[in-house]
């Protein structure tokens, strides 16, 4: 039997469900645990620091309301954290650190007030005393050209958090994750100049692993690496991209982990990307993937396809430059990736240019193919699934599932219509790609799509609209 404050918290939740989307309710909500009710005051256990941040900003007023409606206008809500074996308890969740092999080599701060101390810095060119410190940051890649979706929002809101209070917020070191080409690089950059704005005396650096390990080379070749170290020690704001590329180099993860250190006990912030959440990096040190985990660690997902139109008209706007609308949505339909959606419109622009011809969806097809691996030109079943599955926001696993739920059980019948409509595919040759249904399926399905465009105008909207995407997919 469940204690009361349990089933007090389960009717919170049930209202805070109906007013968030899923996505935020299953990250933000379904990990907390009530775990007292005492003087009408409702105790939540929270998994960390960062969590009871993020609820504090964003979900502050739903929970106020929620636990009002429930315990009376009189009620509070206090929260728990949850502190590991790393840690020490307090509110601002003290880093305790562990107890690690010794240092191989000489970390000790030097006096970096001083005017006297001479340190190389690894980013100009050797002979040249240059003491300011060049970000390395592209001026292009900022929070206003970085297009906000439900793929990135997450990262992008705990981005702008770390650039306005960098090393102060609990996402420190904040590492963000996700495939090639979805925006994780633009996004680091954008926080960097978003802080060397706000901030002008601080220090802000951006680094590709690879330079990274390249200079660590160089500076035990040239037996300075003591100055090597102590340059990055320096930095307020340190970036680095690719952190993947320090799988299986021992010696790189050896000092990147004392220069981890030191910024981090020095409230300096770390900003880490790379192509895999931290759990999934193989031939990195425990050690390191230990303090990957003190923070934030974000995904940036494919984005959606309003998400890949919106940046690309952001883009062409900010350029200048024109297209025609069926042509951009041409290419954010069957062009995933954001390096991929940049490349494919800069090529389709240059040749227009060049060759001095209009630009034709023949143009862009063309194109689009050196984008698209084992591009067809035959409309697949697979990608019909996809372009339904998509509007609906369902998954492809669900549309092959027995769940007879409304939207699951319309997308599917709206697939199988499409798949007859579109391929050369017999009726049980598509019931194949539905859970092996049989034919008699996809014949109800094709009947009861054409009757409801005869019914129902939204729905028959939705038909269009839904061919229209299939038709411009390839």
């Amino acid at each position: 039997m469940k204690h009361k404050y349990e089933l007090v918290w389960d009717n919170c939740l049930k209202i805070i469900k109906d007013n968030i989307s899923i996505n935020s309710y299953k990250t933000w909500f379904e990990p907390i645990k009530a775990v007292k009710l005492e003087d009408n005051v409702l105790t939540i256990q929270v998994p960390s620091q960062f969590f009871y941040e993020w609820l504090e900003e964003y979900y502050v007023n739903l929970l106020r309301k929620t636990i009002k409606r429930e315990l009376g206008k009189d009620a509070k809500l206090e929260y728990r954290i949850v502190v590991d074996n790393n840690s020490i308890k307090g509110s601002q969740g003290t880093i305790n650190l562990l107890n690690d092999r010794s240092n191989t080599y000489n970390v000790n701060n030097m006096n970096l007030n001083n005017p006297g101390s001479v340190i190389k810095n690894p980013f100009i060119i050797p002979g040249l005393k240059k003491l300011k410190i060049d970000p390395q940051l592209n001026p292009t890649y900022t929070f206003e050209s970085f297009v906000e979706g439900e793929c990135n929002k997450l990262a992008r809101a705990a981005g702008i958090a770390v650039a306005k209070s960098p090393g102060i917020t609990s996402f420190n070191p904040l590492v963000i994750w996700g495939d090639v080409g979805i925006g994780k690089t633009h996004l680091a950059h954008a926080i960097g100049n978003q802080a060397k704005s706000l901030y002008p005396n601080k220090s802000v650096l951006y680094v590709s692993s690879e330079k990274f390990a390249n200079q660590f080379v160089n500076a035990l070749k040239e037996n300075n690496i003591n100055d090597f170290i102590h340059f990055y020690q320096m930095i307020d704001i340190l970036i680095v991209d690719d952190i993947e590329f320090f799988e299986n180099k021992a010696k790189t993860q050896d000092v990147f982990f004392h220069i981890f250190n030191h910024l981090h006990q020095t409230g300096k912030q770390l900003i880490l990307t790379m192509d895999k959440p931290p759990k999934d990096l193989e031939g990195v040190e425990e050690r390191l993937l230990s303090r990957f985990k003190w923070g934030l660690s974000t995904d940036v997902k494919e984005p959606s396809f309003e998400t890949r139109m919106a940046i690309l008209q952001s883009r062409l706007h900010r350029d200048g430059v024109e297209m025609p609308y069926e042509i951009i949505e041409f290419i954010a339909y069957n062009i995933k990736t954001v390096r991929d959606l940049v490349g494919a419109t800069t090529t389709i622009l240059a040749e227009s240019t060049l060759t001095k011809r209009e630009i034709t969806i023949e143009m862009a097809k063309r194109v689009a193919t050196l984008y698209i691996k084992n591009a067809s030109k035959e409309i697949q079943i697979e990608t019909i699934q996809n372009v339904v599955c998509e509007y609906f926001e369902v998954t492809v696993d669900k549309l092959k599932g027995k769940t007879r739920k409304r939207p699951i059980v319309q997308a599917r019948q709206l697939s199988m219509f499409f798949a007859k409509q579109y391929t050369k595919h017999s009726l049980k040759s598509i019931g194949s790609y539905f859970g092996d249904r049989d034919h008699s399926t996809v014949i109800h399905s094709c009947q009861a799509v054409r009757d409801q465009i005869d019914t129902d105008s939204d729905f028959k909207e939705s038909v269009e609209e839904l061919k229209k995407r299939i038709e411009l997919s390839l």
